[in-house]
């Protein structure tokens, strides 16, 4: 399978956002690609900490960046794991929703993110809601993927969650704040899911001078086969179950687990 991570900058005009995604998704005509995944905050980016509103700014699942992934996915016969702050028929503060598109133009999975990044002097939960506590994962050809969104990184047992629903590629858009040891952080954490788990992980990340960047394809023994740096980039793979079945042999962790295994998720 043929995978995309778009890194970009966005900014907080949505129109704006919404046209250079747009733009970056045409560049994929005619590259075969299965699978794209935009960074968290690509719809409306979060902004100055406690000075931007984002509820303001949030839109329905059916809103107007969403109806352009769906577009896009229809014309490139791909699948697109998109985000935006999404407004809630409640009226209350928005959630931060990844959407997946597939290339039919129907949304397949949504996810609200569970953990809200309230470290490092940030209170996330301040503007958005948390979701549910419940995985959500999707399939793609021969793949099942779990979505994870930026901060659920550094919560291990939900990656475990959605290995235990069959999970064998985590798909995770981020908006990595940068900082002392941060960006070392992040790739620390996109390896550990990935060797932990013998799971391909694809982080895709905003890039500028708030964030970390380096978006990368990480194998199921943890090598990144694929990267960028701090600039928009496309980084594409090429991922195969083979490799994870490979690594499942050579590392039977998931097999030899004692702790956490049930009836229904035996593996």
């Amino acid at each position: 399978m043929r995978v995309v991570l778009l890194q970009l900058a966005a900014t907080t005009e949505s129109e704006h956002n919404r046209v250079a995604v747009r733009k970056r998704l045409e560049r994929l005509d005619g590259t075969g690609t299965d699978l794209v995944v935009l960074p968290e905050g690509s719809m409306h980016d979060f902004g100055e900490t406690g000075g931007h509103e984002l509820a303001a700014a949030a839109e329905p699942i059916d809103g107007p960046f969403v109806e352009m992934l769906v577009d896009q996915a229809r014309r490139l016969q791909t699948t697109i794991v998109g985000h935006i702050f999404e407004r809630p028929d409640d009226g209350g503060l928005p959630y931060n929703t990844a959407v997946v598109i597939d290339p039919t133009g129907a949304t397949v999975a949504v996810y609200r993110k569970i953990h809200l990044y309230d470290s490092f002097g940030f209170v996330e939960s301040e503007r958005l809601s948390a979701g549910p506590l419940a995985p959500v994962v999707f399939d793609v050809g021969s793949f099942r993927l779990g979505l994870l969104t930026c901060y659920d990184l550094r919560f291990p047992e939900h990656a475990r969650l959605l290995v235990d629903h069959g999970a064998d590629v985590f798909a995770v858009p981020a908006a990595w704040v940068a900082g002392p040891l941060k960006e070392d952080h992040w790739t620390t954490l996109l390896r550990a899911r990935a060797i932990e788990n013998t799971a391909y992980v694809l982080g895709a990340a905003q890039c500028g001078p708030r964030y970390s960047a380096r978006s990368a394809v990480i194998d199921p023994m943890g090598i990144i086969v694929a990267g960028a740096g701090e600039i928009e980039a496309d980084v594409t793979a090429e991922i195969m179950t083979e490799r994870v079945a490979e690594a499942r042999r050579r590392n039977p962790s998931l097999a030899n687990r004692r702790l956490g295994r049930t009836p229904e998720h035996p593996q």
